[in-house]
């Protein structure tokens, strides 16, 4: 996996928000499912087949969003939630294979982190971002997504 720092511009998205615990992050694939059911419910979307999964750790929780880019935050769609992700440095790689390896992803990408000096930016969403042309994999299981982690500082 290559991972390397790159810089996001800015993003609206609207979509759907889950707030949970680490035991019950087994809830996050329907998420997927409910977004894709009410996507025509989005005014203003782009026209990028992606879904963003923007997401917030915490010690013993975490805030989750499945999300579709969007031109405007004009209108949001009752039960949904839009916002502005500002331009942001991220800690970047991709995550192919089981779900179960996903962990191991995110280990291998903060042990770069920490070899290369930078730190995490824990006031910022970190961000999933799933494209259309893997949507068939990722519903089976053999995941293919992309995996933006917030920087605040370069220590070296």
């Amino acid at each position: 996996m290559a991972i390397q720092v790159i810089e996001k511009e800015e993003m609206n998205v609207v979509g759907i928000s889950w707030n949970g615990t680490y035991s019950q992050v087994e809830k996050i694939p329907s998420l997927f499912t409910k977004l894709r059911g009410r996507l025509e419910e989005v005014p203003y979307q782009k026209k990028e087949e992606v879904l963003i999964a923007p997401f917030h750790i915490r010690e013993t929780e975490i805030t989750y969003y499945v999300t579709t880019p969007v031109d405007v935050i004009d209108e949001i769609p009752d039960g949904m939630v839009g916002f502005t992700i500002p331009r942001k440095n991220y800690v970047f790689g991709v995550h192919k294979g089981r779900i179960e390896d996903v962990e191991n992803t995110y280990h291998r990408m903060y042990k770069w982190m920490e070899e290369y000096g930078y730190d995490q930016d824990h006031q910022a969403l970190g961000l999933e971002i799933f494209k259309e042309e893997h949507k068939y994999q990722n519903l089976a299981g053999d995941l293919h997504f992309d995996i933006y982690l917030p920087v605040k500082t370069y220590k070296k």
